[in-house]
């Protein structure tokens, strides 16, 4: 499955046991929203949760946001019962937490499948431990259902008994194993978390790595970033207009029979305009997506 220019750029995490969050989602200006059962979502509330994020997604008015549901892992007791209600619903994706194995992708597949799950319905995996990295080409192939992978780092940091720099050295390993693995399959994949709400300027640098690393945009704790983080994982109008400049000269040039032109001095070649399309289709998306809001 190719990844769609479908745009990801914020990416909000909301408790399943938070009625209000859910309704709140439905307002917000981010590109897609997890609902959670799992970590955000205390033992002795987490059927209420799951029941409420079923009856939210039956009622709609999330718009064109992207909805993922993050479940309970499979080895607990309410992992299969989250995959089977989840299956049955209108979310976009379920979401697995502390995947390590391309098995655990195998089952829920078998479950979706089962219980009907519509076809558009995709499995996408939380790569928070150090198995996860060493696996991440295993897991992303594991079956076609996969949509992308969720960077959980902090829980990745844990396991590694690790710091959370600035410049997130110590897991750029951990990063680029995920980036390498996402893109040989075709799968999304999208930064984590910055933790200090009070720290802008490290979440502007941390959004700028991230895009600059290749992700697809940034999972989020707070509304109040969304903003910040749709700027920085959308092109720039001086991106967009260069990308259709380079599009349109390299189309003059392949009808005369040139593989090649040189635009403002810069050589354009076939695997620039792949880049450009992909900009400008992405720019194009979130223009009809701020359009249907």
């Amino acid at each position: 499955m190719a990844v769609s220019a479908r745009p990801r750029r914020s990416v909000l995490y909301m408790p399943g046991s938070n009625a209000r969050a859910l309704e709140k989602g439905r307002s917000l200006p981010a590109d897609g929203l997890i609902l959670d059962i799992e970590d955000a979502v205390a033992p002795d509330s987490k059927v209420t949760a799951r029941e409420q994020i079923v009856a939210a997604l039956d009622e709609g008015g999330y718009g064109p946001r992207e909805i993922q549901v993050r479940v309970n892992g499979l080895n607990t007791p309410w992992g299969y019962d989250d995959v089977v209600a989840v299956a049955k619903s209108r979310a976009d994706a379920i979401l697995l937490p502390k995947v390590e194995s391309p098995e655990t992708i195998r089952q829920v597949a078998a479950i979706m499948q089962a219980e009907g799950a519509h076809e558009d319905m995709r499995i996408w995996c939380m790569m928070e431990t150090p198995l996860a990295m060493l696996n991440a080409r295993d897991i992303a192939g594991a079956h076609p259902l996969m949509g992308g992978f969720v960077m959980g780092t902090s829980d990745l940091a844990k396991d590694l008994n690790c710091a959370h720099t600035r410049d997130r050295l110590p897991m750029i390993t951990s990063l680029g194993l995920c980036m390498l693995a996402a893109r040989a399959f075709d799968l999304a994949i999208l930064d984590g978390v910055h933790l200090d709400l009070s720290d802008e300027d490290g979440f502007a640098h941390a959004c700028q790595q991230g895009r600059e690393m290749g992700f697809d945009g940034k999972t989020l704790i707070h509304p109040k970033a969304i903003a910040a983080a749709n700027r920085a994982f959308a092109p720039a109008e001086s991106e967009i207009a260069w990308a259709r400049k380079i599009i349109a000269a390299h189309e003059e040039a392949t009808a005369q029979g040139q593989g090649v032109v040189v635009v403002d001095g810069k050589l354009i070649e076939n695997l620039h305009v792949v880049t450009a399309r992909r900009l400008v289709a992405l720019a194009d998306s979130i223009a009809v997506m701020s359009a249907q809001d």
